[in-house]
């Protein structure tokens, strides 16, 4: 039932948001010389590997750490607008209409980071990756990454549509709040 909800969802969701998502294409790419989304391998369901899309909101310029910080020079300007109200993540709608995420869920994770795992902690794999979770609206990035993992693992256990309904609802209000878009070390990892 929820693969159905999410197929539905986001096709609806594409459908009604191809202006903004025509929009902030543009955006991206008047903004900085290079391509208009970013991918990257991700841990999907049981770690199988997928590829995440978001807007670029970064330059194109060699990375020397995958984790990047409040006024982080490699930011370009409209693409830290698009971070602070999560607009980057929008192609990820599409992740969800191909199965690949879904609209709730643990928030996707880079391999590497799934080969650091507990056997506890690989868990959080046994469901979809979604756009949004329990640890998004419980602090996102102001949470350590353990606590987010944590929360992951209580979403997980009592999956159901309530709670997801609950956390889609909460995530409105999150991302107009701009809450846990920096750590509190100012980074993101």
């Amino acid at each position: 039932m929820k693969r159905i909800f999410d197929a539905i969802v986001s096709a609806l969701l594409l459908l009604t948001l191809w202006p903004l998502l025509i929009a902030i294409a543009i955006g991206v790419k008047l903004s900085s010389p290079g391509p208009i989304l970013f991918r990257q391998t991700r841990a999907g369901r049981e770690g199988k590997p997928f590829t995440l899309i978001k807007f670029r909101s970064m330059h194109c310029w060699p990375a020397d750490s995958l984790v990047t910080w409040d006024e982080d020079p490699r930011v370009f300007p409209f693409g830290r607008l698009l971070r602070e109200y999560h607009l980057d993540e929008l192609p990820q709608i599409w992740n969800v209409l191909r199965g690949d995420m879904s609209l709730v869920g643990p928030r996707p994770t880079i391999p590497e980071q799934v080969a650091l795992y507990t056997e506890r902690q690989r868990q959080r794999l046994s469901v979809r990756p979604g756009i949004t979770g329990l640890a998004q609206v419980s602090g996102n990035n102001a949470l350590e990454w353990p606590k987010r993992i944590e929360v992951d693992l209580e979403y997980v256990a009592q999956v159901s549509a309530r709670a997801d309904l609950m956390i889609l609802w909460r995530t409105v209000g999150t991302v107009l709040r701009r809450v846990g878009v920096y750590g509190p070390d100012g980074t993101v990892r």
